[in-house]
């Protein structure tokens, strides 16, 4: 269980924020963009009461994440003590601020549920609950990094909730926006409203975009002091993962304001309506991405607390230099003779076998994913529709199976089947190992639904989405498996790799969600751009090297 414990720890606190961000977008979205006691006649009942359930939901859901993340940290600190750790757990600011919020949350979503649903015209209730959210607010600046700062404490404190805030009301506008598209696709809701509220969201998301981007550097300022800091620790990587998906997000924003601007001068909805709502899908993908890295940069140490432990800008981009690929590996037997060094709490020995043993997994992988992403591009090519050998490569997903059964064997060495570890015990008592059994089975499933999907010549349309949601949640499990913590640099040299090629499975779903919603030719290209971020990350495994340190 402890390993289950470990795994669902790394996930919940982006669960959190996606439930956060629910609530107050949703609150947000109520009192400056709909605002119904003054337009009345532009907005049915139906579209306030799906924005009044996404409120109150998002409040009920952020109070059951609470609690539970108080119940893993409290069956963590369990397995670590072999004892229970209250009361001791019980006097901590992260218990008591846990619970406070979890109280504040649900005060607010009963409010919400009981009055402003029923009143959902009323200004004074909008305003009410405006009010009851602001404690739960800021009961937030107990849980974050700057509660525990001897410098600059309530400053970061401050800062922090503002960043929370600021984000709460972008991404949850999104997803009150992803909403309003499936009342108005199933005629629920008046056409002229996704217009409307687009524009006025347009203007909305840059004012919230501003105030990420401010209190984001103010506190980037105090928790990284060197540019080493900012490339050479978990804590910088992640937040340069951090900008670089805010970039992409921002990318599709800008894409949506163009269409809404085009459509404002020409009276042309096609763009509207037909290419915005999948680039907000697709925005969404990466905003849910984003909170994810969010919640596993809270649980990194900042830069400045382990100046030791920063690696230069060399060294990290030493981990991607091009190399060639081991394909030999040790053999079993030599890699189990040394595990014993390798895992010593004291006196630790590195072990060259796993080193190599890990090298030439990740090499191989990356030979399997670069092949078959080779052959993917070539599928895009206009002379595959009449040259019947080019037709052929449109079979490239098989690789993910070849590959399956590669990750199946060889992943976890010292477990099931090759190692002495059962497959039951080492699953539930190791969060890495329970990671690597979901990837392997992810592998699998990705190759059966892309197969079915690009050869089958039947509609296999909602099959085909399962694709690039997979491949999306396969990148926020790398981004989130992130945590070197204080461990040493090499920990850290293995997870920029890994980051990276989280941010690139991100790519290779966004790509592919567009392919199968847009037009020509965006739908090409978006194709393209999904293999190509493949080809991306079998690259980078297979020149991966662990480093010997």
């Amino acid at each position: 269980m402890a390993g289950i414990a470990d795994f669902l720890d790394s996930l919940i606190g982006g669960f959190d924020l996606i439930c956060y961000a629910l609530a107050i977008g949703s609150l947000f979205w109520g009192l400056f963009l709909l605002r119904p006691w003054l337009e009345q006649d532009k907005f049915n009942a139906v579209l306030l009461d799906k924005t009044i359930a996404l409120f109150y939901k998002g409040g009920f859901l952020l109070a059951a994440a609470q609690i539970f993340k108080i119940i893993l940290k409290i069956i963590l600190m369990s397995s670590v003590l072999n004892r229970s750790p209250f009361p001791e757990f019980a006097d901590t600011t992260q218990f008591i601020g846990g619970i406070i919020r979890t109280v504040l949350a649900l005060v607010l979503s009963a409010y919400v549920y009981l009055v402003l649903r029923q009143h959902p015209y009323s200004k004074q209730h909008w305003f009410t609950a405006g009010m009851v959210a602001l404690p739960m607010i800021i009961s937030g600046a107990w849980l974050v990094h700057g509660a525990g700062r001897f410098e600059n404490q309530y400053f970061l404190m401050t800062f922090t909730v503002l960043h929370q805030l600021a984000a709460a009301a972008w991404i949850g506008g999104v997803f009150q926006l992803v909403s309003l598209w499936l009342l108005t696709e199933k005629q629920r809701v008046a056409a002229d409203n996704w217009s409307l509220l687009l524009g006025r969201f347009s203007r909305f998301g840059i004012i919230s975009v501003v105030a990420i981007l401010f209190s984001g550097v103010l506190m980037t300022l105090q928790y990284i002091d060197t540019w080493n800091g900012l490339v050479g620790t978990g804590y910088g990587n992640l937040l340069l993962v951090k900008i670089v998906l805010m970039g992409l997000a921002l990318g599709f924003a800008y894409l949506n304001k163009s269409a809404v601007i085009d459509y404002k001068l020409s009276g042309n909805a096609f763009a509207l309506n037909n290419r915005v709502p999948y680039y907000i899908e697709a925005e969404t993908f990466v905003l849910i991405t984003l909170l994810f890295t969010a919640a596993s940069l809270a649980s990194q140490p900042p830069a400045i607390d382990i100046p030791h432990l920063t690696a230069g800008w060399l060294e990290v981009l030493n981990t991607f230099h091009p190399q060639i690929p081991q394909t030999s590996s040790p053999t079993h037997s030599a890699l189990i003779a040394g595990e014993a060094g390798r895992v010593a709490i004291i006196d630790q020995i590195p072990s060259i076998a796993a080193t190599e043993w890990s090298n030439y997994n990740h090499n191989i992988a990356g030979i399997f994913l670069t092949t078959m992403s080779f052959f993917a591009m070539l599928s895009y090519m206009k002379l595959a529709e009449t040259n019947k050998y080019l037709g052929l490569s449109k079979y490239w997903p098989v690789g993910f199976f070849c590959l399956g059964i590669f990750l199946f064997f060889r992943s976890d060495a010292e477990t099931w089947p090759l190692g002495p570890i059962g497959f039951w015990e080492s699953t539930f008592n190791n969060g890495e190992v329970l990671q690597h059994r979901i990837a392997t089975l992810l592998v699998f499933v990705l190759g059966v639904i892309e197969l079915t999907a690009r050869v089958s010549k039947t509609s296999h349309e909602k099959l085909s989405l399962v694709f690039p949601v997979l491949a999306a949640f396969g990148g926020l499990m790398l981004l989130t498996h992130s945590h070197v913590g204080f461990q040493p640099k090499s920990a850290f040299l293995i997870q920029v790799g890994h980051t990276t090629m989280g941010v690139f499975s991100l790519v290779l779903a966004c790509g592919r969600w567009l392919e199968l919603k847009l037009d020509k030719p965006g739908k090409s290209i978006a194709g393209f751009i999904s293999v190509a971020a493949l080809f991306q990350i079998g690259i980078i495994l297979m020149f991966y090297r662990e480093p010997l340190y």
